[in-house]
């Protein structure tokens, strides 16, 4: 890099893009990925959003410029592996394939430096709602749009007068999941299968919510998403994972020091 220092990790996660509707933040995530970069980059499920564009299509520039990002990846040598999810379900009919070197896989095991092995699933085979109660998910993904909407309206006001950002959408999510009990104990469903593939760990996404633990008897780890929270997981080299919040904050400090980061260079 000329201009501003790319920084290197041994894997990227990524999940929950939701590509093809208003709330997808492709933009952040195409100025994370200019700057950020791994030897394998797993694309955690839910990158496109196949139930909204059925509904409705949404497909903006930069939802292309997204796809074609990655795609470039892989030109240059990094591994892509894309588990899918409920919302681009429709690549689980591609098991085993490759799409512009992208592989298709149901579930992942990533094996880390050290020899610790990671079960790399989206997750959402492990809420009840979507499990069993499909037409009640698809309701609840039109009320998120709505609520997202919400928040897009609020926080433009908010801004203008000053205020911090803050998640209605998300706000309003996690207390309709808590009160129907959307998420059926989740993170204790993903600790049980990553104890019955014999792994050490679990790295997902699907409940939009970025977190790493040691509860339930394995390591837990959400790669959060790129509608509410920007973020993503990255694995150093020395087996250390971090989650990465890519906020405003973190735009304008990239902007701020990209000048010296050139003068030095």
């Amino acid at each position: 890099m000329t201009e501003i220092e790319l920084r290197r990790f041994r894997t990227l996660f990524i999940s929950d893009v939701h590509l093809g509707t208003r709330g997808c933040q492709a933009d952040r995530l195409l100025d994370f990925l200019r700057v950020h970069d791994a030897d394998t980059i797993y694309l955690v499920g839910d990158i496109v959003d196949g139930w909204h564009l059925k509904s409705s299509w949404y497909w903006p520039q930069a939802h292309n410029d997204v796809v074609q990002k990655f795609l470039r990846k892989s030109r240059k040598g990094a591994r892509l592996v894309y588990v899918p999810g409920n919302h681009d379900e429709f690549l689980r009919d591609y098991y085993g394939t490759h799409f512009g070197g992208i592989e298709v896989v149901e579930h992942a095991v990533h094996v880390g430096p050290t020899g610790k092995k990671y079960l790399v699933i989206h997750g959402d085979l492990f809420d009840l709602v979507v499990s069993h109660a499909r037409w009640l998910a698809l309701l609840g993904d039109k009320a998120y749009d709505l609520a997202i909407t919400v928040n897009r309206l609020w926080n433009g006001l908010t801004r203008r007068l000053g205020f911090n950002y803050w998640s209605f959408s998300k706000w309003a999510k996690l207390k309709v999941k808590n009160a129907v009990n959307y998420i059926g104990d989740f993170e204790r469903a993903l600790a049980a299968e990553a104890q019955h593939h014999g792994v050490e760990g679990v790295i997902c996404g699907h409940i939009h919510h970025a977190v790493m633990h040691d509860g339930y008897g394995t390591h837990y780890i959400n790669c959060g998403d790129w509608v509410e929270s920007c973020t993503a997981v990255a694995e150093h080299f020395d087996g250390r994972f971090e989650i990465i919040t890519w906020t405003r904050q973190e735009e304008r400090h990239r902007q701020e020091t990209a000048p010296v980061a050139a003068q030095a260079a």
